[in-house]
């Protein structure tokens, strides 16, 4: 068993080790403008401050060295999201069939572009709002003086995370064309993904409402997207969906009178 898995644990590492360098040369780039990246990064909290008052401070010496690795590594991270999509698709690739390799560019350049996307709604439209309304919130009672470390930490978080939903319809199109899931799919759980999106909202947001539904709607909104990418990519066929009702139609029914026997006996 281990030498059928030897080749699988040698393109991995391979994979792995390519990213990594990916990551490591960004690093050392991103390093060179940490200063740029945090001012470019700063700028919300800044006109945030404008109406609510506060400033951007640090409380330990060597604060801002730690900051700025952090900075640079999440750029680094930015930058080499192509070349790391590129490596887990061709991770991938030797389980698919040759009609579906050939999805390996339109993979990595829709991946990389929602990816991007993502970033840009959040930074633009989402995230401003956000830190504007964290920071008024109690502006009458308390002066706002957050830590330069504090702030990267909520702004990378809630940036990765718009950066990686905005990927799900883009994951249920090629998880589609290879036929791995349908529309129905979709619609079967999407309760279940509702209350997962919220715990998800909950999780990384403030514990607020507002910030919560700031997150939690456009992770609806494109889960609806999904939905009607696999409606025309990968439909699921009339048979198959009535042979799932009927499945569970029979699963009820077989529960049903499982449970009036029951009952019957307990009468007796």
């Amino acid at each position: 068993m281990l030498e059928e898995l030897r080749p699988h644990i040698q393109d991995l590492r391979k994979r792995l080790i390519i990213s990594l360098l990916s990551l490591i040369v960004s690093f050392v780039v991103a390093f060179s403008f940490h200063e740029t990246i945090a001012t470019w990064m700063k700028i919300p909290l800044e006109n945030a401050f404008v109406n609510s008052g506060g400033k951007i401070i640090q409380t330990a010496p060597a604060e801002y060295l730690f900051v700025a690795i952090k900075i640079s590594f999440f750029a680094a991270f930015i930058v080499s999201i192509p070349i790391i999509f590129w490596q887990l698709w061709l991770f991938v690739a030797p389980g698919l069939y040759k009609h579906e390799k050939k999805l390996i560019l339109p993979f990595v350049f829709f991946t990389s572009l929602m990816f991007a996307a993502g970033l840009c709604f959040c930074y633009f439209v989402v995230f401003p709002f956000l830190i504007k309304y964290v920071i008024a919130f109690g502006s009458d009672v308390v002066e706002a003086n957050i830590t330069i470390n504090e702030y990267l930490v909520f702004f990378v978080r809630i940036m990765l995370v718009f950066g990686f939903i905005f990927e799900l319809p883009v994951v249920a199109y090629f998880f589609g064309k290879i036929g791995l899931i349908t529309d129905e799919t979709l619609k079967k759980y999407f309760r279940y993904a509702v209350v997962i999106i919220f715990i998800i909202a909950a999780i990384v947001t403030p514990p607020d409402v507002v910030s919560q539904l700031l997150l939690a709607i456009p992770m609806v909104i494109l889960y609806g997207f999904a939905y009607l990418i696999l409606k025309f990519v990968n439909p699921a066929s009339k048979s198959s969906i009535d042979t799932e009702h009927f499945a569970e139609e029979t699963s009820e029914t077989s529960t049903r009178n499982d449970s009036e026997s029951s009952d019957l006996k307990t009468s007796f």
